[in-house]
């Protein structure tokens, strides 16, 4: 993955936080299955909910992001 270098700060940081919420999504599958099914759900809470997950890419710095990303296997 040699062209991840040539990539900038804000494709990283793009490509960073589809695999993070893909990962988030997955690991907290049950616990998003239940938030979305329960009675006060409501659709346009969904943004919020994507708001709120993707909030937590701000724990990384930019040279793990990237780090991360040039590591990360391939997805399809």
């Amino acid at each position: 993955m040699s062209d991840n270098k040539q990539k900038s700060q804000q494709e990283i940081s793009s490509e960073f936080t589809s695999y993070y919420l893909q990962r988030a999504t997955k690991e907290f599958a049950e616990d998003l299955d239940k938030v979305r099914t329960a009675d006060d759900f409501k659709n346009d809470a969904i943004h919020l909910l994507v708001n709120a997950l993707q909030q937590g890419t701000a724990l990384f710095s930019p040279e793990e992001q990237r780090r991360i990303v040039e590591t990360a296997p391939e997805r399809k």
